[in-house]
């Protein structure tokens, strides 16, 4: 049974009181074989994203992670793909940083790499996770992955939400006998 615990919530910019986040239960995990995806593309970002996840899947007593990297968040979908089609993974985060800019690159990539990764949810019935952030400027993706002490690292929900979106997977494989 999972107990309930809060991971804070990043502040609001305008310091206003926060609703935003997830009362995140603490899961066991333990055999569970989960893969990570991240780009290398704002590695600075992306690196504390995978450090976060691989903390919060320790603390749920994973113990079995495969960490891979990719030039950038576009080439993850396709490389998700191979770890899921190894057979080898109960689950897969994907993690990647999109910054925008000045022209329609951040679009096309941002859009691109959200329905692959929602494809390969579908398609392979295992969970993907999306760990993309996609943010308008550098400051933004600071916080949004901790950097320098900034913000709350999303790399921890995703660590979390993957060992539960693991284990819903696993029960109810089990009551359909697959």
């Amino acid at each position: 049974m999972a107990t309930k615990r809060k991971i804070e919530n990043a502040p609001n910019p305008d310091s206003a009181q926060t609703i935003r986040g997830l009362d995140l239960p603490t899961y066991d995990g333990a055999g569970l074989r989960i893969g990570i995806v991240s780009a290398r593309w704002n590695s600075i970002v992306c690196d504390s994203l995978v450090a976060g996840a691989v903390e919060a899947l320790r603390s749920c007593n994973v113990s079995d992670i495969t960490i891979e990297h990719v030039a950038g968040s576009y080439e993850i979908p396709q490389a998700a793909q191979v770890l899921l089609d190894s057979g080898r993974f109960d689950g897969v985060i994907c993690i990647g940083c999109l910054i925008k800019g000045g022209t329609m690159h951040f679009e096309y990539i941002s859009e691109a790499v959200t329905q692959g990764i929602m494809r390969l949810n579908l398609d392979y019935k295992v969970p993907v996770i999306y760990g993309i952030l996609g943010c308008l400027n550098e400051e933004q993706a600071k916080e949004r992955a901790g950097v320098d002490g900034a913000g709350h690292n999303s790399g921890k929900d995703w660590g979390i939400t993957a060992v539960e979106s693991c284990l819903l997977t696993k029960k109810y494989r089990k009551v359909l006998g697959s």
